[in-house]
Parts: C-alpha cells; structure tokens; sequence
C-alpha cells in the first residue's frame, strides 16, 4: 500500500520524472533481490529470522520517517520512500521460513490466508481514509507517512515477540550458494522459469495502475480519493472476501492447476483495466485482478513450504523472491517508456501474453497430475 500512495504523490503531488516514478516503482524489488544476500548472511551470522527481519522493518521505520520530516523536498522524498520500500521486502525469505516453522502442513493455507484477511481489512480501511484526507489536504502527505514508518515498527516488535526461528548455519559466507538448487532440482528450476514470464508480464501492468488513472494524458486524471478506491480500497475487499477460500483452495487442490485457475483471473482483470475506458470497467479489472491477486498472494508466499526440503525453504524462497525483484526492476523501468511509445493498452496485451505463455508452459505438469488424480 505504500507503493501506491507514494506513487500518487510523486505523479500528482510532486510531478516527479519518469526515473523518480521508476525507482519508487522498483524500490520493492530492489529488497526481493537483495534478499538473497540477506539469508546468506543471516545463516552465516546466526541470527535467527526473527531478528533479521526486525531489523530490516526498522531502517523502513526510518526511510518512512524521513519522508515525513522532509515534506516538500522531492529528494529527500525519493531518498525515504526508496529506502522504506525496499527494506521492507528484504524479509520476505525469512517470513518463508517462519511460516514453515509456526503453521502446520495440513492447515498452513487457512492459517496464512486469516492472516492475511486480517491485513487487508486494515489496508482497506486504511486506504480509504487515507485518500479521502490527502483529497481534503492535497498539499499535505506528512500524516501519511508517519503511519507507515509507526506500522514498520509495529510489524518489527510483533515479531519479536515470536518465537525464534533460525536457519541453516553455514560455517562459510556463500552469497550466491542458493543457486545451486536450480541445477539440483529441475521442478523448482521449471517453476521458477515459469514464474519469471508470469511476474513480468504482471507487474509491467500493475507498475502503471496509478499512473494510468492519475495522469491526465491517458483521459482519467483522478484525484486521490477515486486513485485510493480504485487502485487499493476495491482490490483490498475484494482480497478480504476471497483470500480465505484461496487458502483453504490451496491446502486441497493440485498445485498445477491452481496456479493457471489464478493466472486466468490475472489475464482477464488486466485486459478489462487497461481496455474498458470508463470508471466501472477500471472496477471490475480491478475486481478481477484483486481476486487473482489474492491467490496469487496465497502461491507466492508459500509454495516453497510445499517443494523445499524443511530446511531449505528460506534458501528457495530467496532465490524466488531474487528473480522476482530482477523482474520487478525491469518491468518497473520499461512499463513508462512502453506506456509513452505504444499506450498503456497495448502494454496490457504484452502483459496478458506472458501470463498466457507462463500458463502454457506448465501444462505437461498440468496434464500428468490431472491424470493422476
């Protein structure tokens, strides 16, 4: 969420260039990449995963803070929100690694998925609230970000207050050693390769979901209030509403074809959001992609519980979340150039291509587990 809001600041509140609008767009991938190096040294170091991620949600803490301090000051803007966003996801290994640990086989889904309908009742409220007071103070974004630097140490001391999690120690620094599982194992290489063509041809399009629908070159110009709904509020109910049977969906059927029912959603909200030119089509795109993301969420986050060894799943998931923050900076970087040189629809249709293509690259697996059961 604070990615977004960010993002509406800097195009409509800051008109910041299309390089600040990149980096903030690509500040979260930035933390997935170097994620990968996060778990390398917190197996060497042998701190466990509680500690680690804390720390990481603090400097965000901090990046947040910075931002509020400096109101005004386009720099120093950049400087925070780049800091906050990227540090925030650095985590995402070890979160991986906690929830193998505290959730059981059986019921991780249900149990991830009330956690996470949790989070989006908040966001959603949130969000509303949110866009309605930066509607009423449009020279005034302070407030906001003194929220999301107080959450970040929230998240940091709730997590303490887990119990500890600790990783595989290694008695050597091997940054790059996680690699080697995508040589060992040719079902994590396969997915990883597939994942790779669906998260770009999803987050090209989801980079300019705001800049869509804020800058008046492309015939909406929304102010903050209609931005907030549209892009947050209504794919936050909508993920409320359908995180909790993803989650039970997701502890009994097949990972295979699970993962192509929610690219359907994803290929269909993206086209519906980029061709329908009217308010209510932007909805139901969002509609769409929301439900998709709330599966999508549910598989990204734990699908290597389901095919690392126990004691391996920060080492997968680091590698996961490394490819994903690679093509999240690409995307993030080439979806603004795309969107001036050819129109946000037609990044859309390159968009909904690769979702088509990551789908069909799966259906060997498909076919041989539907004959199985």
């Amino acid at each position: 969420m604070s990615s977004t809001f960010a993002m509406f600041i800097a195009v409509a509140m800051l008109d910041l260039g299309s390089l600040a609008k990149s980096l903030i767009i690509a500040g979260p991938a930035c933390g997935l990449i170097l994620s990968l190096f996060s778990v390398a040294i917190v197996r060497r170091i042998g701190w466990s995963a509680n500690v680690s991620a804390a720390l990481g949600w603090m400097v965000a803490s901090m990046g947040y803070g910075l931002v509020a301090m400096t109101e005004g000051n386009a720099h120093a803007f950049v400087v925070g929100a780049v800091t906050g966003l990227t540090t925030h996801t650095l985590a995402a290994p070890l979160q991986a690694q906690i929830y193998r640990e505290h959730y059981a086989d059986s019921i991780r889904g249900r149990l991830f998925s009330l956690m996470g309908t949790s989070r989006a009742i908040v966001a959603a409220v949130f969000a509303f609230y949110a866009g309605r007071w930066l509607f009423e103070h449009d020279d005034s974004y302070a407030g906001l970000f003194w929220v999301f630097s107080g959450a970040s140490l929230m998240k940091a001391f709730f997590t303490l207050c887990m119990e500890r999690v600790y990783l595989r120690k290694s008695m050597k620094l091997s940054i790059l050693g996680s690699f080697g599982h995508l040589k060992a194992d040719p079902v994590f290489r396969k997915l990883i390769s597939s994942w790779m063509v669906l998260g770009f041809g999803n987050l090209l399009c989801m980079a300019l979901f705001v800049e869509y629908i804020t800058n008046p070159i492309y015939n909406f110009g929304f102010g903050a209030e209609k931005v907030s709904l549209i892009t947050t509020t209504i794919p936050m109910l909508v993920f409320i509403v359908s995180i909790v049977a993803w989650g039970a969906i997701y502890d009994k059927v097949e990972f295979y074809r699970l993962r192509v029912i929610i690219n359907v959603f994803f290929f269909a909200g993206l086209l519906v959001y980029y061709s329908v030119p009217s308010f209510w089509g932007l909805c139901f795109g969002m509609v769409l992609h929301g439900i998709g993301k709330s599966g999508g969420v549910v598989l990204w986050s734990l699908w290597t519980t389901k095919f690392a060894p126990a004691d391996k799943v920060s080492e997968y998931m680091s590698v996961h979340t490394f490819f994903t923050g690679v093509r999240g900076i690409v995307s993030a970087f080439l979806a603004f150039e795309l969107a001036q040189w050819v129109g946000p629809t037609i990044v859309a249709i390159i968009g909904a291509s690769c979702i088509f293509i990551a789908s069909l690259m799966l259906l060997p697996e498909l076919k041989a587990n539907w004959k199985k059961g």
